[in-house]
């Protein structure tokens, strides 16, 4: 926790007092978002699209890494296609946005625009696919989506969104299986090594799956007023989207056969993950891997001779070792400064005045917990870089704690009813017999539903902590964004 408590912006709303509003404030106030003339959908400002650059510059590396490409599909999906595979558009058939007309004319087929894009990649693959010399194939896209949400909030949920959606064809459902848990790992990875969020790994029960899916993957992360958040999804096909739209090879043997598919993607939802694991009652606290600014420098008495060119000297170094800096040489005073880049959860500012350079060094001031320490301004690219991972590893740290400290086991309905009431939110661990009536009855009763099949499982005891019968596996469950 930080060290000084003090509140540097009142226009920020207390999480303790209003997390709903905290959470409004602050992606208002750092100008992450405007609101628009339709309803539930945003203008992404400049600070917040940075952020969902620097996600997209990550993930695009490690996607490229594993030997995936870039592709990107159209917009527009034909109603006539969307209807080949039944439990698929009966899932998004709610959310759908639909365009009736062209210019004045009225359409014969409806298209939809785009809530995601398998149906289109299943076209595209009927086409390419022909032989397993043509397998496997690696596809992602970065596009926005629609989908028509009743109740939005910014970033968590919004009728258009930017996201990245990976599609993939295999040879074999065992191959499909291994891509679905490595893009998933690879997701698990990413939350935790560049957002310093920790989450937990699991299969989602078959009521929660995907639309179309044999089996969902997700990573679940808690935030901190105790609510879960599924940070991304991966989903495992076999063939039945395949035999939907007549997608065959010719394998080895020269026999004709289905081939298995995946999907999986993450959103700008990422954004408010980030906000809502780390931030605090002065604003932003950015992981260093996704901030905009890495480190502001502050100049301190920039009027006196020398400070202003020591302070750009300092930024022309740090830019050189690679690290995002920025000079604030504004006439405001350095007070507001202070605020307002605690506000935009800059992970590291840099003060330097008149004594520090006589002294030849500089303050550092880490965002995390506002600890201020006196820097040398020799070798200050190692001591800046250093200092970003101290805050990367504290907002782990400080994360891990917070969900460690609000996950309960819990052996019965009672149980996890009188935990919620003494404790408030968080992640319950409860045996489950794998019945979705008795899914469905812990949420009826308690309030918290079921967020996923960890991989890692736990034994709490041998029954359902609903029916009483034998337990087939440890859940989570929790109440969700």
């Amino acid at each position: 926790m930080a060290k000084d408590n003090k509140k540097m912006v009142d226009a920020i709303t207390s999480m303790d007092e209003d997390f709903a509003k905290w959470y409004t404030d602050i992606v208002k106030k750092a100008e992450l978002i405007e609101y628009t003339s339709v309803k539930g959908c945003m203008v992404i400002r400049p600070y917040g699209y940075a952020i969902w650059e620097n996600i997209q510059r990550i993930l695009d590396g490690m996607f490229k890494e594993t030997g995936h490409e870039n592709v990107c599909m159209p917009m527009f999906i034909p109603e006539s296609l969307l209807q080949k595979e039944k439990d698929h558009v009966e899932g998004f058939a709610p959310e759908v946005a639909w365009v009736t007309h062209g210019g004045s004319e009225k359409l014969e087929d409806r298209l939809c625009v785009r809530p995601t894009s398998e149906t289109l990649f299943c076209e595209h693959y009927a086409n390419i696919v022909h032989s397993y010399r043509d397998l496997p194939k690696l596809y992602n896209q970065w596009v926005s989506v629609v989908r028509w949400e009743k109740t939005t909030r910014p970033f968590l949920r919004s009728r258009e969104f930017l996201w990245q959606e990976g599609h993939t064809i295999h040879a074999t459902a065992e191959e499909a299986i291994e891509e679905t848990e490595r893009m998933l790992n690879v997701y698990a990875r990413f939350c935790e090594e560049s957002l310093a969020m920790p989450v937990i790994k699991g299969r989602k029960t078959d009521s929660d799956k995907f639309a179309g899916a044999e089996a969902t993957y997700a990573i679940e992360a808690l935030m901190h007023d105790g609510k879960a958040l599924q940070a991304g999804t991966s989903h495992y096909f076999g063939d039945g989207f395949a035999k939907a739209f007549e997608i065959m090879y010719t394998d080895k043997e020269n026999k004709k056969v289905y081939p298995h598919q995946t999907s999986w993607g993450v959103t700008t939802r990422l954004i408010g993950a980030v906000i809502m694991t780390h931030g605090d009652d002065n604003g932003l606290v950015l992981p260093p891997a996704v901030a905009p600014i890495q480190a502001v420098i502050v100049p301190i008495q920039q009027f006196k001779e020398g400070v202003l060119e020591k302070a750009r000297e300092l930024e022309a170094t740090l830019k050189a070792a690679g690290i995002r800096v920025k000079v604030d040489d504004s006439d405001n005073s350095p007070g507001w400064k202070f605020a307002e880049y605690e506000m935009k959860g800059v992970p590291v500012r840099i003060e330097v005045g008149p004594k520090d350079i006589e002294q030849n060094q500089c303050v550092i001031v880490t965002r995390h917990n506002r600890e201020k320490s006196f820097v040398s301004l020799e070798g200050i690219e190692a001591a800046v870089e250093g200092k970003l991972r101290e805050v990367h590893d504290g907002l782990y740290k400080a994360a891990l704690e917070n969900r460690e400290r609000r996950t309960y086991a819990c052996t019965s309905m009672d149980e996890i009813s009188d935990v919620l009431q003494k404790n408030g939110d968080g992640f319950i661990k409860a045996m489950w017999c794998g019945e979705e009536e008795c899914e469905d009855k812990v949420k009826e009763a308690t309030g918290v539903g079921s967020r996923c099949i960890p991989f890692e499982q736990e034994k709490l005891s041998e029954v359902c902590v609903c029916c009483g019968k034998p337990a087939k596996c440890m859940v989570y469950f929790g109440k969700a964004y």
